[in-house]
């Protein structure tokens, strides 16, 4: 009886943290670049349940013997929700008509054969404490000392790990990731791939970070490796607004009937005690 309190209390923490990650989804729609991400639930491992058969009870004093054990069955001891991992697939391109904008736009990215995924391309920039970071977003700036910076003031580096100095939006970015001014190239936009993309960790601000803190290798290096840039356009949270709603609805109702299922194991237990124990 007790065991089953803890099943469906397992389940309903579960879909309480998909729900709260479905939720900041939504709240990131309209973010640039933003990669949703996605949840992987997983059961405990099941217990095998047995009996003792009344002929062999006696039998345990002489110690234990599995032919008196008869098998009932396996028995569920809950779930958890085991990780989320980002979706990399890429958003939909939008046109900004901002110059400091830059959308990276995937061209043939290798598949690894030992985890059958894509690897992906990231802007790399550098963080207040001098940390590399990296991120889809490329809603760019100039800060006032005239270094190409995102939204949140990290530094945008360019291939060679050095920050960006920009004086103005006055510049013309390539498809290739060289920036000029006046016709003369002053730096080329850092670039970083990964083959392992989901053992980046992702942080808030939509930056993601190695595990051991090493720089990613440089993308215009990488072998198979191609992709083309685009200045005056952003990409797009790649979230799915009306799927993710319906997911929400989904996690609700599954989250609703563990309830239910805890409710009633409530019922038989105020039984037990309060009517049974009368008796």
């Amino acid at each position: 009886m007790f065991r089953g309190f803890y099943t469906a209390a397992t389940g309903m923490i579960a879909q309480q943290r998909r729900t709260e990650m479905l939720s900041n989804n939504i709240a990131n729609a309209n973010t640039p670049g933003y990669k949703a991400d996605q949840s992987t639930i997983r059961s405990f491992p099941n217990m095998l349940m047995s009996s003792i058969q009344k002929t062999g009870a006696a039998s345990l004093q002489n110690g234990f013997n599995p032919s008196n054990m008869q098998q009932i069955g396996d028995l569920g001891t809950g779930v958890y929700m085991q990780e989320t991992l980002p979706n990399f697939l890429q958003g939909s391109i939008v046109e900004t008509e901002s110059n400091t904008d830059v959308a990276l736009l995937d061209g043939d990215l290798p598949v690894n054969p030992q985890t059958g995924k894509q690897g992906a391309v990231f802007f790399k920039v550098q963080t207040a404490d001098n940390r590399q970071a990296y991120t889809r977003n490329g809603n760019f700036t100039i800060d006032g000392q005239g270094f190409l910076t995102t939204a949140r003031g990290e530094y945008v580096l360019d291939e060679n790990n050095n920050r960006i100095a920009l004086q103005n939006n006055d510049f013309t970015l390539k498809s290739t990731g060289e920036i000029t001014v006046d016709g003369q190239q002053v730096a080329r936009l850092g670039i970083a791939y990964s083959d392992q993309p989901d053992a980046l960790e992702k942080q808030e601000n939509g930056l993601y970070f190695t595990a051991n803190n090493q720089d990613l290798p440089n993308a215009y290096n990488a072998n198979g490796v191609t992709f083309t840039m685009q200045q005056g356009f952003t990409e797009s949270s790649n979230v799915d607004s009306a799927q993710t709603m319906t997911t929400m609805m989904e996690a609700y109702r599954v989250f609703e009937a563990n309830q239910k299922v805890l409710q009633a194991y409530d019922r038989s237990m105020d039984k037990a005690v309060n009517e049974i124990g009368k008796v």
